[in-house]
């Protein structure tokens, strides 16, 4: 009986293990229409967002922005963007203005001083590593929607 319990056991976790070890494709056609399925969901800080799978060592979301997010910093994971639409201006290294940790690893703050500016549009790929203070910038009337995938740090 104890054997049949763990095999039982061992067979339903399986599926758990393969989920993270699938293949996941999205089609062009689906990260097209991130910015008008995003857009209808704005919130109060102006932006939208969908998870789109935790893969483990890594995960992934589509982010529509209307307006400019905080300047961040994260201790613990590279954020790799890749522009499906829109334009907008990334702020990278510098110091972050007015920053407060909001979780352990986490900082926000209004902006960033100094560092490097970037004009983003479709297509655009940009690595951020941890630690890199970073701010996505969207001019008034202007949005961008983007794919993230973070990548914890080992």
């Amino acid at each position: 009986m104890k054997k049949l319990f763990i095999a039982a056991l061992a067979l339903s976790i399986v599926p758990l293990c393969a989920a993270a070890d699938e293949a996941k494709v999205w089609s062009n056609a689906e990260l097209k229409g991130y910015a008008k399925k995003l857009a209808p969901k704005i919130n109060e800080e102006h932006f939208a967002r969908e998870d789109l799978g935790d893969f483990g060592a890594h995960y992934v979301l589509m982010i529509h922005r209307e307006a400019s997010g905080p300047a961040e910093i994260h201790d613990t994971q590279t954020d790799f963007y890749v522009v499906e639409s829109g334009t907008a201006t990334l702020h990278l290294g510098g110091k972050v203005v007015d920053a407060k940790t909001v979780e352990p690893g986490e900082v926000r703050g209004s902006s960033i001083e100094g560092g490097k500016t970037v004009k983003l549009s479709v297509g655009d790929t940009v690595n951020i590593p941890p630690k890199t203070p970073h701010h996505v910038v969207v001019a008034p009337g202007e949005s961008i929607t983007y794919m993230i995938v973070k990548v914890h740090a080992k």
